[in-house]
């Protein structure tokens, strides 16, 4: 049986940090996949932080084809809606999740990262985070509502045993930041027809509106995924890191279409917040990742 990476579905982490890395110029996809794993595999359970790992799908891909998800690319192009809403493409090389019950644990933790990927890759893109009052984003409305009960979560989030890429996962990553001062001069009726679900205790709307965040993201229609959002900013500028896990992209990336209107009416959140960054990657099993690490010397 596969295993995956703990950190995925390692839950009650009250602080993150989101680092995006660039190969350099003359590295090889299996140079940087080799550092990865090599970093991935030091992490000791002691420790006191969580640190998941992944790649640009078509590099994982190069480097271990036996163990690479089907039918997984890249964000490589913008969404758009038929009104020109746009989500951008930022997609790099590499991603590195860490998480821990501190920022200063996690502040070690990404500073270890980067050292580790020093000549191979260079830090594109990081943003720290944190999980706020728990479950809620800065729109005030809780965060992750559909999301599985724990025990189903990794038949959501990871390839199943005999498919290629088992014990992988499709990760998401978006950066959305919200126009604050809009969305609070919004009283709390029309902010919950935004969403399609009440803002006290997340009890979805009957009927909701059609282009309700709800409607227009729901999981019965689009597909399953698992959510670990978190919260990222100061009072002047903020919003929400999306963090979707998949066993496949399909699900990612028709919610993506739906969102912006591709079938229908463009979700009304969008309205609220903008999409900043967009980036696929590929978080391999941890057992892919032990035998792509190098050998310890002597």
């Amino acid at each position: 049986m596969a295993v995956p990476q703990n950190g995925v579905l390692a839950l009650g982490t009250s602080s993150h940090a989101y680092l995006e890395f660039d190969r350099r110029p003359g590295i090889d996809a299996a140079a940087l996949v080799h550092a990865l794993a090599d970093l991935a595999v030091s992490v000791r359970t002691t420790g006191a932080v969580s640190l998941v790992v992944g790649t640009r799908p078509e590099l994982w891909a190069e480097v271990a084809p036996d163990d690479a998800p089907r039918d997984v690319h890249g964000f490589d192009e913008p969404v758009t809606g038929p009104d020109g809403f746009t989500m951008p493409a930022t997609q790099h090389d590499a991603v590195i999740w860490v998480s821990g019950g501190s920022r200063s644990v996690v502040f070690d933790g990404s500073t270890t990262a980067v050292a580790a990927l020093h000549g191979v890759a260079d830090l594109a893109d990081e943003t720290d985070a944190w999980s706020h009052h728990h479950d809620r984003d800065l729109t005030g409305f809780e965060d992750g509502t559909e999301n599985p009960p724990a025990a189903e979560a990794p038949g959501v989030v990871l390839v199943p045993d005999g498919e290629p890429g088992a014990g992988s996962s499709v990760l998401l990553l978006q950066k959305w930041r919200h126009d604050a001062q809009r969305w609070y001069a919004l009283d709390r009726r029309t902010q919950e027809d935004v969403i399609g679900r009440t803002k006290p205790d997340s009890v979805e709307l009957a009927p909701k509106p059609a282009d309700a965040h709800a409607a227009r993201t729901d999981q019965d229609t689009y597909g399953h995924i698992f959510r670990r959002n978190s919260a990222y900013g100061d009072t002047s500028d903020h919003g929400t890191m999306f963090v979707g896990f998949c066993a496949s992209q399909r699900p990612l990336a028709v919610m993506l279409a739906a969102m912006a209107g591709q079938d229908g009416p463009r979700d009304a959140l969008t309205r609220y917040t903008t999409a900043l960054t967009g980036a696929y990657y590929v978080i391999p099993a941890a057992d892919s990742l032990v035998r792509l690490a190098p050998a310890p010397a002597g």
